[in-house]
Parts: structure tokens; sequence; C-alpha cells
């Protein structure tokens, strides 16, 4: 009989994968139909309560009988605040996806058809192009229905289905204030666009936040701390610097070592970015920044793209992220093509009132 070892070794591995694929798209089915689902509830309270006399009066007393009638049939999930929660979603939503299952829904009423012990059973089947909104958790949606500003939601919305984000990662994105900062590094029209696409990443400027924020290093604001410890605090929690950094980051090396001559030089972060396709090199300074900084980020620039980076990738990317960058001198230190950027970081939360604040100054300054 022969040995199944190596045949045992090819089969368990192709088998795990389709299980854990499998249920990958269970948990992410379940999670749409609830949440279009909660959207066609909140759709007929909104429906039925226009045909009230008082509509104030009639609906309230209307969600406790429903609320009632719904957990002593199917249990919890259908309390009054989750109903009132369903009502919001549906009222914040319909505009951008239409009032009525025909607009962006006309599978969910006349679809597959199963027949039952009562009679014919209606199967919801869901249309292929679902709003960002839709593919994601119900959690992650009222967790949404907080934010007021509708391109800031739709961009959270959007972010959040692309990436993949938890919905403590959206709750963390959201308390950095990640729409604000990126729209202050963005234009009008590359703001608006964000509402609709979320961030892009199209050319190297795409890639910088302002400020990076990096209060899950663990580093005190005040404290005495070198550039090792901030890159060897960076590496420590590498998954969540890249979510920072961007889209698209792929690590490679720490203190990547080349040589010129005799002399030995060290780049402290190696990164490749997959969507421009380019190195990027990111130098960590924990003071001001300095031309000297900017002069060794343009030699480490010039040796990747001379002899690293393949004929058909893009140029390389040099970032310095420091405590206090200063415009004016970046301006007239590098040229104007030079593919070199410096962004400050913060080890702590700026205050999301006053970057809002920023930003609606910066749009009034972009109206002017």
């Amino acid at each position: 009989m022969p040995d199944p070892g190596p045949t045992l070794k090819a089969l368990l591995p192709r088998i795990r994968e389709l299980v854990v694929s499998a249920r990958r798209l269970a948990a992410h089915t379940v999670n749409t139909l609830q949440v279009v689902t909660s959207y066609e509830i909140g759709r007929l309270i909104v429906e039925h309560e226009q045909g009230g006399a008082e509509r104030a009066d009639y609906g309230k007393a209307l969600l406790k009988q429903v609320a009632s009638s719904l957990t002593m049939e199917f249990g919890r999930g259908f309390s009054l605040t989750n109903l009132k929660r369903m009502r919001q979603f549906y009222l914040t939503h319909r505009s951008q996806i239409g009032q009525t299952p025909s607009g962006l829904f006309p599978e969910l009423q006349k679809s597959q058809t199963l027949s039952g012990r009562s009679g014919p059973l209606s199967v919801l089947r869901l249309p292929k192009d679902l709003p960002a909104v839709f593919r994601l958790s119900w959690s992650h949606c009222v967790f949404l229905l907080s934010v007021k500003d509708d391109k800031e939601r739709s961009f959270y919305a959007i972010e959040s289905a692309k990436q993949g984000w938890s919905l403590r990662e959206l709750r963390r994105q959201f308390d950095s204030s990640l729409y604000e900062r990126l729209a202050l590094s963005r234009d009008k029209d590359a703001v608006r666009r964000m509402a609709t696409e979320g961030h892009t990443v199209e050319a190297p400027r795409d890639l910088l936040k302002s400020p990076l924020v990096l209060e899950f290093l663990g580093l005190e604001e005040k404290a005495a701390y070198s550039e090792s410890d901030l890159e060897t605090a960076i590496i420590d929690k590498i998954e969540r610097f890249l979510l920072e950094l961007g889209t698209g980051f792929l690590f490679e090396a720490r203190q990547k070592r080349f040589t010129l001559g005799e002399e030995h030089f060290h780049v402290d972060l190696v990164f490749y970015n997959r969507l421009l396709r380019c190195y990027v090199l990111v130098d960590l300074k924990i003071g001001r920044l300095t031309h000297q900084d900017l002069g060794q980020m343009q030699m480490y620039v010039n040796h990747f793209d001379r002899s690293v980076k393949l004929p058909d990738e893009h140029p390389t990317i040099g970032v310095i992220l420091c405590k206090k960058k200063n415009d004016a001198l970046v301006e007239i230190t590098l040229p104007k093509d030079a593919s070199i950027y410096a962004s400050e970081y913060q080890l702590y939360l700026p205050s999301k009132e006053e970057l809002r604040q920023k930003l609606l100054d910066w749009a009034a300054e972009a109206e002017e």
C-alpha cells in the first residue's frame, strides 16, 4: 500500500484554503444580507409612517409595537433602538441609493422563488455592484451613522470596504482624522473625488498625509528618545504603521546598507509601493528638518534609481518623516522635479475639531 504522506501534504493545504475561503465568503454574504435587510426594514417603516395622520406620535407608537412583535418572534436584534437605527440608515442613504428596491436593488423583491410549506418564498438575491456601505458589517454602518458630513461618511465607507478595516481600525482612522489630514493635502477637485473613490494613489504626493499620526507606537510626546528608538517602535508595530502610511505599501528592509567607494550608508526603512510600482525610502528625524537631511535623501534616491530599481519600475520616492518641517527650505533646496517629500509626524492624536476648522479655512481660501 503506497505511503499517503506526500499526497496528504499536497491535499490538506488545498482543502484548508477552500474551507477558509468558503467561511470568509459566507461571513461576507451574511453581513451584506444583514445590511441590505436593515435598509429595507428602514424603508418599510418610513413609507408606512408617511401614511399616518400624525406622523411623530404615530411613528413612535408604531416602532414600539413593531419592536415588541419582532422581538417575540425572532429574538434579539429588533429592539426599539435598532429599529430607529434602521430607519436612520435608510434616511441617510436613500438619496444616493434610491427610495425603493427598484432603483439599486431591482432583484430583491422579484428574485429567485422557492417553494415553502405555506407557499412560494422570495429569496434575496444581491446585485453585483453594491455601494461600499453595503459591503460592510452592520456594526460598521451603525458607527458611520454618527458621521454627519456626507462626503466624510462616504470616504470612510469606501476605505473600510477597500482596505478591509475592522470596526476597531475604522474607529482609529476616524479618531486620527484621516479624512481631514488627506483633504488638507489635496486640491478641491481631489477632495470631491475622495468622497466617491476613497484614497486613490496616482502620484507620489498622494502617498502623504499631513501629519502622520504615530500614537500606536506608545512613545510619549515629551519623552527623550532617539531615531533608533523611533525606528524600533515602528518595526514592532509595522502592520499599524503600514496602515497609517497609506495604500499599497510592502515592507522590504530596515537599515538597508549600500556602499559608495569605501563609505557605507544605511537607509532607515525601505518599502515598495505596488500601486506606483516604485521603491519608497523613509528616513526618520526626531528634530527639525535640515538641508543636510534633504541632500542625504537625494543621494539615497539616486543610488536606488541607478543601481537597484528595474528598468520597467518608476523612479524611487524619498520621504523624510520629521518632527518639524520647513516648506520654504524644501522648496529652495530641491529641484522642482525631485521625488523627495517631507512630512511631519505626531505622537498624539490631533484635535479633530482643530483639523476640521483648518480644513474649513483651507476650503474658504480655495474658494477665494
